[in-house]
């Protein structure tokens, strides 16, 4: 499972396929209080996708393979036309009969997701896979709408984003509807079972967790000959913090996830320290964070993420308890817990005995299956914690200063302001290159990150 550090490091499709009340910035309209129910004629479920990239095809893929009554997809949504034809092709090449997409309902645009959700009816359901800056004007329009939702992680990029996702969820909550988030480690069997053992004392109280993702260096995309500046950043937003808010959101937040789930509970404050000491591609990522966590007992999570060549690289969790250890999470197919924190196959105590499981497939399953049936469910405060989570440690890294979790939720910093006001590739990127061709970057002890 780790990736050869020696090349680029491009995600595929597994990395693809994977509070309380709040006030908010930005509005969601009054809540209405209908509720509303998949309750079609022919019981068949409408999608929507918007984002037609790597990820958003997979998780339509997805959809369309849930087997609990009958779906079809009926609208695509871009800012690229190649990435909507390419999404087109290749679901189609699948799902032939379970695809309604005439050329009419396939929109291009930044208003392309107004008119996919228009598209639906109340009680269908939209995938939302557009880079994470997105996701709380799209979830916003959505709920105002009365559809379902799947929002793939990450969930927003700063704290006002994150209120946002969470008055969202706040509404659908009111008017019935169901949202479920592309953590999809929480639907990963292997790993219930596994957490559920710890949280049982299987190796007793847990004392630290550890989170990694080290690999070879993420990908990057030179700028095409007559390609906007808005359209480079967004076909590289992996690289770009105001769209992905940072490589510890994007790409730490599974394991993240996994470890604050091992705890029950979300860290109080962090500290952390990261920089950019071998990348020489002109984008704004660190290639090195290490963030250290403290939990209200006491206890630390520590999130190291690396993307470069030739180094050490382990993707998963490793948990240490009083009495034992394990390791699990994102990128360990087969979780396993120790009697000692020596992990050797002397020591193991359990590991998964049953058949082959499915995150991705199962996630989107259980959402079908619960606006079938008109079942409680709603993923956002749960997601929008764990994304809080990992923007505070970027707050921390970034600024060089211990962050609290309070202060990360009540941040009025916004990484990219206005962005619901874009009305084409050609408008001004929220951050420019100088004249030579640098991005800014952040600077511990310099940079205001919150």
């Amino acid at each position: 499972m780790i990736h050869d550090a020696t090349k680029p490091y491009r995600p595929h499709r597994r990395d693809f396929l994977r509070l309380g009340t709040v006030a908010a910035t930005g509005t969601l309209g009054s809540a209405s209080l209908a509720r509303f129910v998949h309750a079609a004629e022919n019981n068949t479920i409408q999608v929507a996708l918007v984002g037609c990239g790597g990820r958003g095809t997979g998780a339509a893929a997805n959809a369309l393979s849930t087997t609990s009554g009958p779906i079809k997809l009926v609208a695509l949504a871009d800012v690229f036309p190649d990435r909507l034809r390419a999404c087109m092709q290749n679901l189609s090449s699948q799902f032939a009969d379970k695809m309604d997409v005439p050329p009419e309902r396939q929109f291009v645009g930044f208003d392309a997701y107004r008119k996919a959700i228009d598209a639906l009816n109340p009680g269908d359901l939209v995938l939302l896979a557009t880079p994470p800056a997105f996701r709380p004007i799209h979830l916003e329009y959505a709920v105002e709408q009365g559809r379902n939702v799947f929002m793939e992680k990450s969930f927003a990029v700063d704290g006002p984003g994150i209120r946002r996702v969470l008055a969202a969820g706040k509404a659908a909550e009111a008017k019935n509807l169901k949202i479920a988030g592309g953590l999809m480690s929480r639907h990963y069997v292997p790993l219930e079972q596994i957490i559920a053992k710890i949280h049982e004392g299987a190796i007793g109280k847990v004392i630290t967790a550890w989170a990694y993702r080290a690999h070879g260096p993420v990908g990057f995309s030179p700028r095409k000959p007559g390609e906007s500046e808005l359209a480079h950043q967004i076909r590289n937003y992996s690289c770009f913090t105001w769209l992905n808010g940072s490589f510890i959101v994007d790409w730490l937040i599974h394991n993240i996830d996994v470890c604050c789930w091992v705890k029950n509970d979300w860290p109080v404050s962090c500290q952390g320290q990261g920089g950019r000491q071998v990348r020489d591609q002109p984008d704004q990522l660190f290639d090195h964070y290490a963030a250290e966590y403290t939990f209200a007992d006491g206890t630390r999570l520590f999130a190291q993420g690396r993307h470069m060549a030739n180094c050490w690289g382990f993707f998963g969790d490793i948990i240490h308890g009083a009495e034992g250890s394990g390791v699990l999470g994102e990128g360990i197919p087969d979780p396993r817990l120790y009697k000692t924190h020596v992990r050797s196959a002397e020591n193991e105590i359990w590991q998964y005995q049953g058949p082959p499981a499915n995150a991705y497939q199962y996630e989107l399953d259980l959402l079908v299956e619960a606006i079938r049936k008109d079942l409680p469910y709603n993923e956002t405060e749960r997601c929008a914690k764990s994304c809080l989570t990992a923007i505070l440690g970027r707050m921390a890294i970034e600024s060089g200063q211990e962050v609290t979790f309070e202060d990360a939720l009540n941040s009025d910093l916004v990484l990219a302001p206005d962005l619901d006001r874009l009305t084409s590739l050609d408008d001004p990127a929220p951050v420019q290159a100088d004249d030579q061709g640098r991005y800014p970057i952040a600077l511990p002890g310099f940079t205001k990150a919150y």
